[in-house]
C-alpha cells in the first residue's frame, strides 16, 4: 500500500498527521480508532507500508476496541500468559530483548515499557503489552540474523 492509499484507509478516523525521517526517507502516518494509537511505518523510503503499530490508549482513557491475538485480548492479557499461549500454538516468542519480544513467524513484535503508573510484573516491565507491532513476512528477519 503506498502512503496516499495508506491516508486514504485511515482518513476516516479523522485527519491524519504525517511525518517525514529527514535522516532516512521514511514516513509515518499518525492517527487513532477509538482511543487505540496507530502508526502507519512506510520504511522503505516511503514508499510502501511496512508495518502497523497499535498502542494501548493508556493514561486511564478506556476504549470498546480489543485487539485479539487468535482470541486473546493483546492489552488486557498478562503478556506471559499472552506469550505462553502463543508458544502452545507452536510458535517462537523471542524475549531476547525483553521490553521488545516479537513472533517471527507471525510478525508480530510487542512492547512493554510506558512511563505511565501501571501494574507491573516482577522485574519491572509492564503486567501487559503496551503495543503490538505488525509487520511484513520477513519483518524481523535482521533482528533474528543479528542475534545469530
Amino acid at each position: 500500500m503506498t502512503l496516499d492509499e495508506a491516508v486514504e484507509a485511515v482518513a476516516h478516523w479523522g485527519t491524519p498527521k504525517i511525518e517525514y525521517d529527514v535522516d532516512d526517507p521514511s514516513a509515518t502516518i499518525y492517527t487513532a480508532c477509538h482511543e487505540i494509537r496507530v502508526n502507519v511505518l512506510l520504511e522503505d523510503a516511503g514508499q510502501s507500508v511496512t508495518a502497523v503499530e497499535l498502542w494501548w490508549p493508556g493514561g486511564g482513557h478506556r476504549t470498546d476496541v480489543r485487539v485479539l491475538l487468535d482470541g486473546d485480548d493483546v492489552f488486557s492479557t498478562p503478556a506471559e500468559d499472552l506469550f505462553r499461549r502463543a508458544e502452545e500454538r507452536g510458535w517462537t516468542v523471542d524475549r531476547t530483548e525483553p521490553e521488545y519480544p516479537f513472533i517471527p513467524e507471525v510478525s508480530l513484535g510487542f512492547t512493554r515499557q510506558t512511563s505511565q503508573q501501571v501494574a507491573r510484573a516482577r522485574g519491572g516491565l509492564p503486567l501487559c503489552v503496551t503495543s503490538v507491532l505488525v509487520g511484513g513476512e520477513h519483518y524481523y528477519d535482521e533482528r533474528l540474523a543479528m542475534q545469530a
